[in-house]
């Protein structure tokens, strides 16, 4: 019987860690927050916090990787900590929701910016968004390691992008666009409105570290490459996404910031004229589709990990005999995802539908920290959290706020992610039931 080969490096996780993060959250979403948040000061204290949340998760995280560096992840974590019920609702939700949600959101953001330089129609633009995700789905079945020199290549080259962003910005741009100097005010309707608003595209933006997880039983020292890679990876994220902001805030004024729906184009236009624009277009066109196989590589370990369990058809088990990829569950991923694409087509709903239920199965899993520190204080634990226990305590605390939050605020998308995790329930029992007939037959 064929089996996942660990055929992954140290970098190959972090790249992932990075390339999964960096997709079109900081290409689309500055608009937004400068719209709420017209300050540089704002805007800048809002992408801190999004760097500071995510490196806490990072470190939370990491801890759990070196405990059980098993294909899966966050999926392992939490069916030991709460039981097989709460496992199966974050693998029901990534399957349903999260990772195919973000799957066809920016596969309709690479086909926009594709477009970009081949006039599509509306309908042009789905042909060519489910024409990549097929391509992405077929390179990965070609196994791991395929998948992680796609990983490798297209996140360098997504880096590189965003580091000659910077450099334009903080090099050629003119800082007093930006009046750093003037007095920082009170954001209009309130400082926790415009905040809770902002925090919406931020956090998105900040999502994806936690894929290296996924491919953690296909790593070659797991126990060492998963926590590094996802602590460096949050980390340099952070810092790479603050220092575009303040590029962006060298080239245009907040308010012009705000009027865009191309921020990156527009700012760099102002230096490199037209030609810019189309080097932004390319950049993009690379991180999204970049992170659509990068989505395609990891979520899919989740799937095979819960067929594993009985918990999912046995077929999503079942490993390529030539290329070692978990062929069935890449396929049926990418599958659904190309339904979300036809059926529902637009960024601004999936960007709402997936942050909220991702981040309630964050805080589930940082809290998973504690009981794990308690039911089992002696197992072999290669990492721990620095500054524990309020490291995670603070990734926790942001998440339960965001969570709140978004059920107030965006009620329709947060009950509709709640709504799919109580299907998941009787799905369960189904699945656990069946599973116990097999056994006995």
């Amino acid at each position: 019987m064929a089996q996942l080969k660990r055929a992954l490096t140290g970098f190959d996780l972090t790249m992932i860690a990075i390339g999964s993060t960096i997709g079109s959250g900081i290409f689309l979403t500055p608009s937004s927050i400068a719209s709420v948040l017209p300050e540089p000061t704002w805007i800048l204290c809002v992408w801190v916090i999004g760097g500071l949340t995510a490196i806490a998760g990072a470190l939370t995280f990491a801890e759990l990787g070196s405990m059980m560096p098993q294909t899966g992840g966050v999926y392992v974590y939490l069916k030991h900590a709460y039981g097989g019920l709460v496992g199966f609702l974050f693998g029901w939700a990534y399957f349903l929701v999260v990772s195919t949600g973000c799957i066809a959101a920016l596969s309709i953001a690479f086909a926009t910016y594709f477009g970009y330089f081949i006039q599509l129609s509306p309908t042009g633009i789905i042909v060519a968004a489910m024409a990549g995700l097929t391509l992405v789905t077929v390179l990965n079945v070609l196994g791991v390691r395929v998948g992680g020199i796609f990983s490798d290549v297209f996140t360098v080259l997504k880096l590189a992008g965003l580091v000659g962003l910077i450099t334009i910005g903080i090099g050629w741009g003119s800082s007093t666009r930006s009046h750093f100097a003037l007095p920082v005010l009170e954001p209009e309707g309130g400082f926790g409105s415009a905040l809770a608003l902002a925090m919406v595209g931020v956090l998105w933006s900040y999502g994806g570290w936690q894929h290296a997880t996924f491919a953690a039983g296909e790593a070659k020292d797991p126990k060492r490459a998963v926590p590094v890679a996802i602590i460096f990876g949050a980390g340099a994220v952070a810092v790479i996404y603050v220092l575009t902001n303040i590029a962006y805030m060298f080239l245009l004024t907040p308010s012009e910031i705000a009027a865009s729906s191309r921020v990156a184009a527009d700012a760099v236009s102002r230096i490199l004229g037209p030609v810019g624009g189309s080097m932004i277009a390319a950049a993009i066109f690379i991180s999204t589709f970049g992170t659509t196989g990068i989505y395609t590589l990891t979520a899919p370990r989740i799937y095979y990990a819960m067929a594993h369990d009985g918990l999912f058809f046995r077929s999503v088990a079942a490993v390529h005999l030539r290329f070692h990829a978990p062929a069935v569950a890449i396929v049926c991923q990418s599958g659904w995802a190309l339904v979300l694409i036809l059926f529902w087509g637009t960024f601004e709903n999936l960007i709402s539908y997936v942050v909220f239920t991702d981040w309630v199965f964050f805080a589930l899993t940082a809290a998973s920290v504690f009981v794990f520190r308690r039911r089992n204080p002696h197992i072999d634990r290669s990492y721990t959290i620095p500054g524990y226990p309020w490291t995670p305590l603070f990734f926790i605390a942001v998440s339960l706020w965001f969570v709140v939050n978004t059920l107030i605020a965006k009620p329709e998308q947060a009950w509709a992610g709640l709504g799919f995790l109580a299907l998941g329930v009787p799905v369960y029992f189904y699945w656990r039931s069946r599973n116990r007939n097999i056994s006995r037959s």
